[in-house]
């Protein structure tokens, strides 16, 4: 049953930041736009969170807005919120939020803030949609702005246009045929196949990732760190994949994923360059969630889910401390050690933090995501999880390679202090007690992305697409909370 908000958090989310972008593009002064979308993002996360606690307090699955606007004019409501996409909302928003705030001033004339701001409405919009022509739209939309900056800086957009273009090119025609042929036809296992090639190609997974490292090297670290990281082809693969798609065809995905995770861990731990470093260990971490859903059993698919929702936050600020490194001393060669702890602490600390907490270690909800994901995916195939441990063990290791490269190993001499600005100091204070206070206390996060597993697992059944049959049926928490007790009982 589909319940009311109290308020219409989500169209006011949208909007805030659409105001912003035309205030944005009005100012010339970098600064004073700098300082408009920061207060809109600022906002908009309070809006989200609002969100989220207005639809915990409802006890359903999903929400729309109440007196929405769209309703009132389309007839139809393009726009709700549910247990997958509650919390997801306020990860993006506050992702914008530390972004607009580290920026430095001296950076602020090449980051554009109005497209930003932009950006920042269509991918809240995005992850509140899953109506099937108003989301493929979307993201139609947000390939745009990445794709402006970089023919701003005058650089070449051939490769991310080309699989740009064949991404929403095989979700539109996939959708066509799915809803001209039905299922159970021959047209249908076409489109099945469209859709899930448009949604590897958007999630990176090999050889459909190179997009990923062209948008690293040619576009601002920023833009490249907001587009990637809500990770939007993971929420097609919810929304228009899982659906639709044979327990064979997410197999393979599935498989398919899992090598592309071990691959891009290998090459994250011989890159030379930073911006490639971290565009590999991206790949590698959104293969990882990638292949945890596409198992589609609920203890795999809740351990995917939390790495999903800590990703964002650890990767974001892993990407955000490199991006302030770079803003002091330029494009980063790990091929030499920089010494760069004793200028910056503050970012050190927030680097190693967020490093370890992206590759699951204790501490983390990736930590309990990766080992439900492992749980959940050796049912399905035995030596998978020595598959993930291994990427796993790869990530970590060029996770410290990374860290004693930028911030040890000698001692840099500066003509001018190199140490984080308050706003820096922030977002690492915010990072930190995010990436930890839901790590120290897994148990609200874990159950409610195990109710969002459940009830994505229950439309799957409805399809007919398959038929679910597992010792632990969707609804049933009784695994999932004997695990948990088992955890706290070991943490005590």
């Amino acid at each position: 049953m589909i319940r009311d908000l109290h308020l219409p958090w989500l169209e006011l989310s949208i909007a805030c930041p659409l105001l912003a972008a035309m205030v944005c593009f009005y100012l010339r002064n970098h600064l004073l736009a700098q300082k408009v979308a920061l207060g809109s993002s600022i906002v908009t996360f309070l809006l989200t969170v609002g969100e989220w606690i207005d639809f915990g307090t409802l006890g359903t699955f999903a929400a729309q807005d109440r007196g929405s606007l769209i309703r009132l004019l389309l007839g139809h409501e393009f726009f709700m919120v549910d247990e997958l996409s509650a919390p997801l909302l306020p990860k993006v928003a506050i992702l914008y939020t530390l972004t607009i705030a580290a920026t430095m001033r001296s950076k602020a004339s090449r980051f554009s803030f109005g497209l930003t701001m932009i950006s920042e409405a269509i991918i809240v919009a995005t992850l509140s949609c899953s109506y099937a022509p108003v989301l493929i739209f979307l993201l139609l939309l947000g390939t745009i702005p990445p794709w402006l900056e970089m023919r701003s800086r005058g650089n070449s957009t051939r490769v991310y246009s080309i699989y740009m273009v064949a991404h929403i090119g095989f979700l539109i025609l996939g959708t066509v045929l799915l809803s001209l042929g039905g299922l159970d036809s021959a047209m249908g296992m076409v489109a099945a196949c469209l859709l899930v090639v448009s949604a590897l190609i958007r999630a990176g997974i090999f050889p459909a990732h190179t997009w990923i490292i062209d948008l690293f090297e040619k576009s601002t670290f920023g833009t490249a760190i907001l587009f990637v990281a809500p990770m939007t082809g993971t929420y097609v693969v919810m929304r228009l994949v899982l659906p639709a798609v044979p327990v064979w065809g997410l197999h393979g995905v599935a498989m398919l994923s899992l090598l592309t995770a071990v691959y891009s861990a290998g090459l994250a731990l011989v890159q030379t360059e930073a911006r490639r470093y971290f565009a590999f260990l991206f790949i590698g971490h959104s293969s990882l969630v990638l292949a945890g859903l596409e198992i589609a059993n609920p203890i795999g698919m809740t351990g995917a889910l939390c790495i999903w929702l800590e990703t964002g936050i650890s990767m974001g600020g892993f990407a955000l401390t490199l991006r302030a490194v770079e803003a002091r001393i330029g494009r980063i060669s790990l091929d030499q050690y920089h010494g760069l702890f004793n200028h910056t602490p503050y970012l050190g600390a927030l680097f190693l933090l967020t490093g370890l907490a992206s590759v699951g270690f204790p501490g983390s909800l990736a930590f309990v995501g990766m080992e439900l994901l492992i749980e959940g995916t050796v049912d399905v195939y035995p030596l998978v999880g020595t598959i993930i441990v291994l990427a796993a063990m790869l990530n970590g290791i060029s996770v410290l390679r990374a860290y004693f490269r930028i911030f040890t190993g000698t001692r840099h001499v500066a003509t001018i202090s190199l140490r984080a600005r308050p706003p820096e100091r922030a977002a690492a204070i915010v990072m930190s007690l995010l990436i930890l206070g839901v790590g120290l206390w897994p148990g609200a996060a874990v159950r409610s992305r195990h109710h969002a597993a459940d009830a994505l697992l229950k439309i799957r059944q409805t399809t007919g697409i398959d038929k679910f049959e597992k010792e632990e049926q969707p609804g049933d928490h009784s695994e999932l909370d004997k695990w948990l007790n088992i955890k706290e009982k070991k943490e005590h």
